[in-house]
């Protein structure tokens, strides 16, 4: 058994809980998205970020405004909508429950 296929596939299941989460502190731009996934030691990269968001647009939990930039292009921030915002919310208890259930079945006693 491989287990970084098996750390991949855990951090995976994750990836949209933690970006819809980073997305509820404010509108992001998907470099500053990858960045606090780095910092959080979540590494992402675009190839796998965009058709992320993109799905998530698609799914009425995002919506998007380009704005002006000094330094190139115009750059497209995300934001949560309200029904992203929703999705969040039971997202969270989904992962509380689940927290407690695998320390439950974990812990030594």
């Amino acid at each position: 058994m491989n287990i970084e296929n098996t750390k991949a596939q855990m951090k995976k299941g994750v990836l949209e809980f933690c970006i819809l989460s980073v997305l509820s502190k404010g509108d992001q731009y998907p470099s500053e998205i990858i960045n606090k996934m780095k910092e959080a030691k979540l590494i992402v990269v675009e190839g796998t970020l965009y058709p992320l968001l993109m799905r998530l647009k698609n799914d009425g939990l995002l919506s998007y405004r380009w704005e002006e930039s000094a330094s190139g292009p115009p750059r497209k921030y995300y934001k949560l909508t309200l029904l992203g915002e929703q999705f969040l919310t039971e997202l969270e208890t989904t992962w509380n429950e689940l927290v407690d259930a695998v320390k439950k079945t974990t812990q030594n006693k």
